[in-house]
């Protein structure tokens, strides 16, 4: 019984340790998540980008992340192999740097971040507030767990299978590495794998040579992680998390080797505690950033050897594989639910064109040319067809077999789909035009209004990527924070025209010479936010979470007065 109440214990430890771990980080993702963009790109240098990917980890509080945001914007085109692979690299370091923040005792900070965090996330309505409570809870449940593993290993602290499982450990270390690599990759957190191995040598669970075998594996399959999550994505996207498996790997294997040697020699005396295992982890991140760094722009030849883009026919046949298609599927109607999963499909792939559409706006606004613009434009037919599919396809749906229940849902992904044909236009025959009149104008914003213009397209795109999760999800939470969304935003729109009014009265020559682009601009944004929002409505509404009409239903009786 013993043994079950300890791996109940442990198991319920380690699995509070990973919602808090992940709730760190969806709120710094859902505050500041399409910020990233800017940050990552606009790096000038190597080593300014290995900062950048170590303040990118420590915010995010995973490697792993960091390593997704850089392969994904390799594959846009907008990081080089290079400075891709820098900012990973900074990463894993800043990933260690967190371990040793969070390897403080800090219990004493977990009443007060669950009272400020709770009383922001549950009584405040702005957004920044609200993700800013999550991430204050997250941090403190983070804390919780550590306490709650460490109390889980008392009870067992003195009984006979530990310290025979601690001896084989240290004995065998190529077993403690795989089993260290295997822990990170399964948890998919280098960050839990490693505070789990630092608590476990911090209450002397198992000795410190054994622990440094696990946190080596550990930050070998952590490495692992993010070249898993990639292999969908496009080739150059792929190569960076690999070469980075690659160096960590070959560094992790050295130093496993030459550390056991040099411990099972006695020439480092016998070196013991949580914290010493820290400075190890810290100590081998710094020691690869330091190696691989100047070798970055060298690794892309032989990455680009391993992982070689297709042939000309083959790049043909993806290019047409991979041209939008329609996902509808006449025989799917006999079926309401599948009838419906192929309409979401298709909802997802349209919501994905807008998304297109919209995410180099902004660009347009700063060096757009006329081809560039047209080009955009053009995308909104490919919306258009999206729209006709989608009528053609509700209009066919047998009402006999579907049901009212059904046949309402049908309606409402319809309706969607109307908004965001709404929404394309609002990009081809508003914003797009309004950058061309800028072009010819030769215009600039002032500084502040640019500012307020790429935050608030910055909230846009995190709406977009929250719509497509409720559209696929149906998730009420996540309809609520949509809908708070699109209430942030219309604050930050009247604000930003009041900002700017405030401008134009201490005679800001910028701001009198684009006044009329950025007032509809910032009217443009906000319709089409409101559309992209839309998703979230008849959620909200079948969870009586929304009225249909904000009107006072009480009327006068006959004959009173009004």
């Amino acid at each position: 019984m013993a043994i079950v109440s300890f791996l109940i214990s442990l198991f319920g430890a380690t699995m509070l340790l990973l919602f808090a771990v992940r709730m760190v980080r969806t709120g710094i993702e859902r505050s500041y998540g399409a910020s990233f963009k800017r940050l990552l790109t606009g790096q000038s240098g190597q080593l300014q980008g290995s900062l950048m990917g170590i303040g990118l980890a420590i915010v995010l509080q995973s490697s792993a992340a960091v390593a997704l945001l850089a392969a994904g914007f390799a594959a846009s085109g907008l990081l080089s192999f290079g400075m891709g692979l820098a900012i990973v690299l900074g990463g894993d370091l800043g990933s260690a740097f967190i371990i040793q923040i969070l390897s403080f005792k800090l219990d004493w900070l977990v009443p007060l971040l669950l009272a400020v965090g709770g009383w922001l996330f549950v009584k405040t309505e702005t957004r920044k507030w609200r993700q800013l409570g999550r991430i204050l809870m997250g941090v403190a449940f983070i804390l919780i767990s550590l306490r709650f593993l460490r109390e889980a290993m008392d009870p067992i602290r003195d009984s006979a299978f530990l310290p025979a499982i601690a001896a084989y450990l240290e004995r065998d270390y190529i077993t403690a590495f795989i089993v260290g690599a295997a822990l990170a990759f399964v948890m998919h957190s280098s960050v839990a794998a490693i505070l789990m191995c630092v608590t476990l040598v911090q209450i002397g669970a198992i000795p410190f040579a054994a622990g440094l075998s696990l946190v080596l594996g550990a930050n070998f399959g952590s490495a692992f992680i993010p070249v898993w999550l990639s292999r969908g994505m496009p080739i150059l996207a792929r190569r960076i998390p690999l070469a980075n498996l690659i160096l960590r790997g070959t560094l992790a294997v050295c130093v496993l080797f030459v550390s056991q040697n040099i411990l099972r020699a006695g020439l480092v005396g016998n070196p013991d505690g949580g914290q010493m295992l820290v400075y190890a982890h810290m100590g081998f991140n710094a020691l690869l950033l330091i190696l691989a760094l100047p070798f970055c722009n060298y690794l892309a030849g032989p990455m680009e050897r391993l992982l070689p883009e297709a042939g000309n026919d083959q790049k043909l046949g993806a290019e047409i594989a991979h041209k939008p298609v329609s996902v509808l599927d006449e025989a799917d109607l006999e079926v309401p639910a599948q009838a419906l999963t192929s309409l979401k499909r298709e909802l997802l792939r349209m919501l994905g064109v807008v998304e297109t559409m919209f995410r180099p706006v902004l660009s347009l606004y700063e060096n757009g040319e006329k081809d560039a613009i047209r080009s955009l434009q053009a995308m909104d037919l490919d919306v258009n067809e999206c729209l006709s599919g989608i009528r053609s396809y509700v209009a066919s749906i047998p009402q006999e077999n579907f049901g009212k229940e059904n046949t309402r849902a049908a309606l409402d992904l319809a309706e969607y789909a109307i908004r965001l044909e709404t929404a394309g236009d609002v990009v081809s025959k508003r914003l797009a035009v309004l950058a061309n009149e800028l072009r010819k104008k030769k215009a600039k914003f002032s500084k502040a209004g640019w500012e307020e213009l790429v935050d608030m397209h910055e909230a846009i795109l995190s709406n977009l990527k929250l719509a497509s999760n409720v559209l696929i999800s149906d998730d009420l939470e996540s309809a609520r924070l949509l809908s708070l969304e699109k209430t942030e935003l219309k604050r930050a729109e009247r604000q930003s025209r009041k900002r700017h009014l405030k401008r134009l009265q201490g005679g800001n020559a910028e701001s009198f010479e684009t006044s009329d682009i950025h007032l509809e601009t910032l009217r443009a944004l906000r319709e089409f936010n409101s559309h992209i929002a839309a998703v979230a409505y008849p959620i909200l509404y079948g969870n009586g979470q929304l009225l249909e009409t904000r009107l006072i239903e009480n009327m006068p009786e006959e004959g009173g007065s009004v």
